[in-house]
């Protein structure tokens, strides 16, 4: 993996799971880290972790609270009064099969996290993203999806999910969200003579806190069926860091290490800006 020393980066969710070893790799290439959680206690514990094992490792943990949009913003004041330089944005903090709730703002918890928080935070820093990119060095915006989002199904009249709940559903719709927005921004990107790629993930089935919220007898299960099947937070970083620092300009969907396709919906040219014109209005954006 190429060295990054100089650069600046931020990975969401960077406390523990895929986003710890995220960081943890990226501070060992020479990255000046920032982690953005909401519990500070988990973020300093992952940077006392990491400078403990480099003590060259330039990490810090700052409070992103991402299903508060007041929260979103003031990370992202806060980062841009540094004046630092921001080089890759790692999108990958999330919820999955959470009950029925909603975020501060009155959105679906897994709508409201795992989508529009991360799309409020990308389009804060992305005046930052595109100055870094002017040095010559692309920047990036990667963001962790799942296989979860081939079976997604947007609902730009219910994307709330207020007519029906399903927490399965919810997830996937977000899911898919995130690829569509992953692409609609890449596309801007391009379409504008931006140095920035836009890149989504799946980094397979990882054995993290994600399945906390699975039915107690299901919960069971998974542990088991973790151990022998599924990916270790190390491995299903490798296919986000394979994105992350890969230099071309290419976007897309990248699994198991490499660029793949994925289904149709994902590159649908009317869905795509549809759902970025309402996220934008839903932001207060416009």
């Amino acid at each position: 993996m190429p060295r990054q020393d100089g650069k600046v980066s931020i990975v969401t969710g960077g406390g523990r799971g895929i986003g710890y070893e995220v960081v943890r790799h990226l501070a060992r290439l020479g990255d000046h880290v920032i982690i953005g959680g909401r519990d500070e206690q988990e973020g300093l514990a992952a940077v006392r972790g990491i400078c403990e094992e480099n003590k060259d490792a330039k990490v810090e943990f700052r409070k992103l609270d991402l299903a508060s949009l007041q929260s979103v913003r003031q990370f992202a004041e806060s980062f841009k009064k540094d004046g630092l330089p921001l080089d890759i944005l790692v999108n990958n903090a999330g919820v999955m099969l959470v009950p029925e709730g909603r975020t501060h703002d009155g959105f679906e918890q897994h709508f409201g996290v795992n989508y529009l928080g991360h799309f409020l935070l990308t389009w804060l820093l992305l005046d930052t993203l595109k100055d870094s990119g002017k040095s010559g060095c692309r920047s990036c915006v990667v963001s962790v999806s799942s296989s979860a989002h081939c079976i997604g199904e947007i609902r730009l009249n219910d994307l709330n999910s207020c007519q029906h709940y399903s927490a399965h559903a919810a997830y996937c719709q977000s899911k898919l969200a995130q690829l569509l927005f992953s692409s609609q921004l890449h596309q801007e990107m391009q379409q504008g003579g931006f140095l920035v790629s836009s890149r989504a993930v799946d980094p397979g089935m990882v054995d993290t806190a994600l399945y906390c919220h699975l039915w107690a007898p299901l919960r069971l299960a998974q542990r088991v069926i973790a151990r022998l099947l599924f990916r270790t937070p190390a491995e299903g970083a490798a296919t986000v860091l394979s994105a992350v620092l890969d230099g071309s300009c290419e976007g897309g969907y990248w699994a198991s290490g490499r660029r793949e396709v994925t289904t149709p919906t994902t590159s649908d040219l009317q869905l795509q800006p549809s759902l970025w014109e309402v996220s934008m209005q839903l932001l207060g954006l416009q």
